[in-house]
């Protein structure tokens, strides 16, 4: 028998309605583009390092499973990342994992998840997969934290977990460290600091992980070089990450990512010094921005310089015209009218936005 029609599944029949009202998170063609849209490093490896991966990945057994502990790259981290005495690591595909894992662990029905605005668009994503319910809290007008407003909603909705970028992205600047502890010490819940930038900036809470037990770490290698590998890592207590490790997938890492990770880790320095290059960048980037007409540069922390101008959609439209791909923030959120975001690239490719973004602003008044 055919079943009638008002029995037919459709997606607006049977999917939640908070996923039919979100937009699925955008990546853009890149193809033929100078692509400083995505905070990538721009830098290739090093010849013999790229022989050394390329032997490593003919070798891999990629007819089996990965080791599904990952213990050998969870050992190498570690070891890179000097995490205190009695924390551990859990490994994620990216942060993005991570996120969702941590909000699947605390959603209980009325939980709350709490971050700043504007921040990491996948933080209210994510609460809206598992049915969070999300708390943003403003940033004050020039991007810095509101701790008196931030205080007072952790006081009203007594989160479970609380987000907070370190440095903010899109904003690139790094939060008061004080009124991050503050924030810490005041949570009822878990606070993850996320520190995908961490190569760019200049303080980090790792240090302080033995210092209160409701603080995670969160990191990403997306920046340092390893986008296309897809891995990023939570640090913290031990008891916190036991539970956690309940909600990963199976061999959510896969061989070769865990390989290649392992070998670029051992060449962490390599990594590090394409960092101090971009931090180089960043700096001659800024400059140029700040002296630009028409220009408003926010300082940044991360790989990334976000500034403001009066025209961004036509801004934007010029620079991709001229084969520029950057990212337009304007709409995004009130706080970003007129705003866009470009990675630091190589030299070359920085003078090249330079020169695009003139002509772009010149031709858009």
């Amino acid at each position: 028998m055919s079943r009638s029609s008002n029995s037919v599944a459709t997606p607006d029949s049977l999917l939640r309605q908070e996923v039919l009202a979100i937009n699925a998170y955008h990546v853009p063609p890149s193809t033929g583009m100078v692509k400083l849209d995505a905070m990538e490093n721009p830098y290739a490896l090093p010849q013999a390092l790229r022989e050394e991966i390329a032997s490593l990945v003919a070798d891999a057994a990629i007819n089996r499973y990965p080791d599904a502990g990952a213990h050998d790259l969870k050992q190498q981290i570690r070891e890179v990342t000097g995490l205190p005495q009695g924390t551990d690591v859990l490994l994620g595909n990216g942060s993005d994992e991570l996120i969702q894992i941590l909000a699947m662990a605390v959603a209980r029905p009325g939980a709350v998840l709490l971050s700043v605005e504007p921040s990491f668009v996948m933080y209210k994503m994510i609460a809206t997969f598992t049915g969070m319910h999300y708390v943003g809290v403003p940033l004050t007008e020039d991007f810095s934290l509101d701790l008196a407003a931030t205080l007072a909603a952790i006081r009203e909705h007594r989160p479970a977990l609380v987000f907070l970028a370190y440095p903010n992205n899109p904003t690139g600047n790094l939060f008061d460290a004080a009124a991050v502890a503050q924030i810490i010490e005041a949570a009822p819940g878990l606070v993850v600091v996320d520190e995908a930038y961490y190569a760019f900036a200049s303080a980090s809470f790792i240090p302080q992980l033995g210092r209160y037990s409701n603080l995670l770490v969160m990191r990403t290698f997306s920046k340092l070089g390893m986008a296309g590998l897809r891995l990023g890592f939570l640090a913290g207590g031990t008891a916190w990450l036991e539970q956690l490790e309940k909600l990963r997938l199976p061999y959510n890492v896969g061989v070769l990512p865990q390989l290649v990770a392992q070998k670029l880790l051992q060449h962490h320095d390599v990594l590090l010094q394409q960092a101090a290059q971009i931090k180089e960048g960043r700096v001659w980037l800024y400059d140029r921005l700040a002296g630009a007409v028409d220009v408003r540069a926010y300082p940044s922390e991360a790989n990334f310089i976000l500034f403001r101008v009066t025209h961004a959609g036509r801004v934007f439209e010029g620079l991709k015209q001229r084969g520029i791909l950057i990212k337009n923030l304007h709409g995004a959120h009130p706080a970003l009218e007129h705003c866009l975001r470009v990675t630091v690239g190589t030299p070359e490719q920085n003078e090249q936005f330079i020169t695009a973004l003139q002509e772009s602003i010149h031709q858009s008044v």
